[in-house]
């Protein structure tokens, strides 16, 4: 059977390739893609060159194809439909459908144990390109354990930022406060229900600081905003990765007069306090469960259909005004 699948072939530069599919074994699954999700931040970095030797190892994705820098195939976020399953597989059945962690591909084959049976009740199947996001989310607020949280912000009004509100205010009954510099991320924002300022807002609200600090926008700015708005003994998640990008930030004046706490929260492990109890396949089944809200499609944004992805995907990266871009099969 044959496929096409989405290569970087070199520095700003991507094609859309053939590829055969090899039979299927015993424990493996044909899955015919419907949908898959373009992770702006870190395709953006393998797309300009920018993934960092010491990281080529821990940054590969299931079932990429090539090695850093390039050529390489990249992406995590596929929604399917079981075309075909090898004898021993249990966990699902022809005309299932499922999330995997796959580049983009119009068919693949994967072991069943990459395979996310996504529920009969889910609702419209395109949200499960976020399951990928979610699981970011959901354990970046584990690694805050926002529930004990008094007040929270999410500076970035990206996907990952807003589906952090999003579970933030399910876990704590709170109202995040979701910081951004640029004012088109106001609309979405608010019409997920949260309270949106731009960032010289936030930073000149001399009585609002937050116990919780979320930040997301993968820049040095960010980062010391939210380091300005910690309250006292406050922890800032960090959530973003930059790649090799250097950044400076002051860790004088407030920071140890206010005990604040800069905490990494990175997806590749359970965050701590779930570890015991929570394994990988656990944390995925919640994530997907959690998109089950029709209001999660509004981030989906720009509709690309695959066999336009190369002629577009210097704007899908580049673009301020994407969301998750949602290429369609």
């Amino acid at each position: 059977m044959e496929a096409s699948r989405l290569t970087y072939t070199s520095l700003n530069q991507a094609v859309l390739e053939p590829v055969d599919l090899k039979a299927v074994s015993s424990n493996e699954l044909c899955i015919e893609t419907l949908y898959s999700g373009i992770s702006r931040g870190t395709e953006k970095l393998i797309y300009s060159g920018l993934v960092p030797i010491s990281e080529h190892e821990r940054m590969r994705c299931p079932y990429q194809v090539g090695e850093f820098t390039f050529p390489v195939t990249y992406g995590y976020a596929c929604v399917g439909k079981v075309i075909e399953v090898g004898t021993s597989v249990s966990k699902a059945k022809v005309g299932d459908h499922v999330f995997v962690l796959h580049p983009h591909q119009t068919r693949f084959v994967v072991s069943e144990d990459w395979v996310n049976v996504i529920p009969a009740n889910f609702g419209n199947l395109r949200k499960a390109v976020l399951a990928a996001n979610m699981e970011t989310a959901l354990n970046a607020n584990w690694d805050a354990e926002s529930e004990t949280a008094g007040s929270i912000a999410i500076i970035g009004a990206g996907v990952v930022g807003i589906l952090t509100a999003y579970i933030a205010k399910s876990h704590s009954g709170l109202q995040p406060v979701i910081i951004d510099i640029d004012p088109d991320k106001r609309s979405v924002t608010e019409k997920m229900g949260f309270r949106f300022l731009l960032a010289n807002e936030a930073l000149h609200m001399h009585s609002q600081q937050f116990d919780c600090v979320f930040h997301t926008s993968a820049s040095e700015e960010g980062l010391r905003l939210g380091l300005k708005l910690a309250d006292f003994e406050g922890r800032i998640i960090e959530m973003s990765w930059y790649g090799e990008k250097e950044v400076s930030v002051s860790l004088g004046g407030a920071f140890h007069s206010q005990r604040l706490e800069l905490v990494s929260s990175q997806v590749g492990h359970v965050a701590r306090s779930k570890r015991a109890i929570v394994t990988h396949a656990d944390r995925m089944t919640q994530a997907i469960a959690l998109l089950r809200d029709p209001i999660l499609e509004d981030l989906l944004f720009p509709v690309v259909p695959f066999t336009q992805v190369p002629n577009n995907i210097d704007e899908i990266l580049t673009s301020d005004t994407s969301l998750c871009p949602l290429v369609t099969y």
